[in-house]
């Protein structure tokens, strides 16, 4: 008897407390939201993201090949069906890349966009590419922009020199902003003498100096 009157009082509380009552359903949601989700990456997501993980295989052949139109066929539903696993979301970077050789930059440039990669070079590289699509179609600022940020994105010795070179090309010839090509110029020389040897930079240097100065 006490277990019953202990249970309808528990009932009552919980009839007559509001914030009670809310507090306990906002929990419930959460559960509810948590076990949808781990149900669905455990028997949907995870066996699609393995899936994906060749489906793009063919696709990269023909890009390698550069037999463009087939690879850019293969690609595109490829992209489509496995949008957010690691294959889908490699198969748009390199759809991406099949649309810059064909000459389609704008559609490159949303192709790469939606590029999202846990890969560090993969990152890099799609964001490098979306400066070279903006280049290409004149729009030098946005390229600039770009360029600086793939070189900051996971700085390293291998991309951060390569699209810093890339902004200060675009700084100095197109921007016609010299003081900034040789900010970036002696950035690379003072932080990455390897390609800065390759390049000689030193030499990109002295032009912009002397140009600003004129």
């Amino acid at each position: 008897m006490a277990n019953i009157n202990s249970t309808s009082n528990l009932k009552q509380q919980f009839k007559d407390n509001k914030q009670l009552r809310m507090i306990t359903y906002a929990v419930v949601g959460v559960l509810v939201i948590l076990l949808g989700y781990l149900a669905y990456r455990q028997f949907v997501f995870v066996p699609k993201n393995d899936k994906s993980k060749g489906a793009y295989y063919e696709g990269l052949n023909y890009a390698s090949k550069d037999s463009t139109d087939k690879a850019i066929e293969t690609l595109e539903p490829v992209v489509k069906k496995y949008d957010g696993t690691i294959g889908g979301e490699n198969a748009q970077f390199v759809l991406g890349r099949q649309y810059m050789e064909k000459g389609n930059f704008k559609k490159a440039l949303t192709t790469l966009e939606g590029v999202n990669v846990s890969d560090t070079y993969v990152k890099v590289y799609a964001i490098g590419l979306q400066g070279d699509c903006y280049s290409e179609m004149g729009k030098y600022q946005e390229a600039f922009d770009k360029y600086v940020k793939a070189a900051e994105t996971n700085e390293n010795e291998k991309t951060s020199p390569e699209f810093l070179f890339k902004a200060a090309q675009v700084a100095e010839v197109e921007l016609k902003d010299f003081e900034k090509a040789t900010e970036l110029y002696e950035k690379i020389r003072d932080n990455y003498s390897v390609y800065a040897g390759q390049k000689q930079i030193d030499k990109y240097i002295a032009k912009t100096k002397n140009t600003k100065k004129k």
